[in-house]
């Protein structure tokens, strides 16, 4: 069995979401501490001509919280706000009709915790593409914050009988192969390819969110870019 466990991320770019269709069952790891400046309440855009931030604003956010109990700051101005330079920039895209309003139903389903807001997002997503996946959330399962960093990823790795643990590139500063291969698991990367599609006659632009891909990309398309290589 396949595993990854990766922290929510607001509409991820294409390699998220190679890793989620890498896997057999994808654990998003809200119990945590939120990571300041990384990627749970944002992504990039090109947005009035260069690439910007889309944020959804949290109410006194804290590297000491965990993501699942950080919550986003009452009212939904910002919500309308996003909607409405998403228009601006992309309403001439082919796919934006249908991605618009993807976006808009996720803005508008969260309980007030970003933690539920991420992880919305990339269901919904896969939801679009037509990609089962089996999905569950960390802090609803496993109790076992007792343990630390790599511990904790095998603990849950044996509690689903993983026989392979994939990551992100990023994993190779954390996880080392030997750990894993002592544990009777096979670690795995995530190759990440981002292929060129035409984002309407501008310079492409790599690693964006995937709302960006959604507007300019049909289904087909994109579930082929979902394909990788793995080490």
């Amino acid at each position: 069995m396949k595993l990854a466990i990766m922290q929510p991320y607001f509409f991820p770019y294409i390699g998220y979401f190679q890793l989620v269709n890498a896997v057999d069952k994808f654990v998003f790891y809200d119990d945590v501490n939120y990571i300041k400046s990384g990627w749970i309440n944002r992504n990039r855009l090109f947005l009035s001509g260069a690439i910007r931030y889309i944020t959804v604003p949290l109410s006194a956010a804290s590297s000491f919280e965990k993501i699942n109990r950080t919550r986003i700051r009452l009212g939904n101005e910002w919500a309308k706000q996003m909607l409405s330079v998403i228009h601006q920039s992309y309403a001439k895209a082919p796919h934006y009709q249908a991605v618009a309003m993807l976006v808009e139903s996720v803005l508008n389903s969260h309980d007030g915790y970003v933690s539920t807001l991420a992880r919305n997002s990339v269901i919904a997503v896969m939801n679009y593409l037509e990609i089962d996946k089996d999905f569950c959330i960390s802090s609803t399962i496993y109790k076992n914050q007792e343990l630390r960093s790599v511990d904790r990823v095998i603990d849950i790795c044996k509690r689903e009988k993983a026989s392979q643990y994939w990551n992100l590139p990023g994993g190779r500063d954390l996880y080392h192969f030997n750990v894993f291969k002592n544990e009777g698991i096979d670690l795995r990367f995530v190759d990440v390819e981002i292929a060129p599609y035409s984002q309407m006659h501008r310079e492409f632009q790599p690693g964006l969110s995937i709302i960006d891909i959604l507007m300019f990309c049909d289904k087909l398309k994109i579930r082929k870019m979902m394909e990788l290589h793995s080490e």
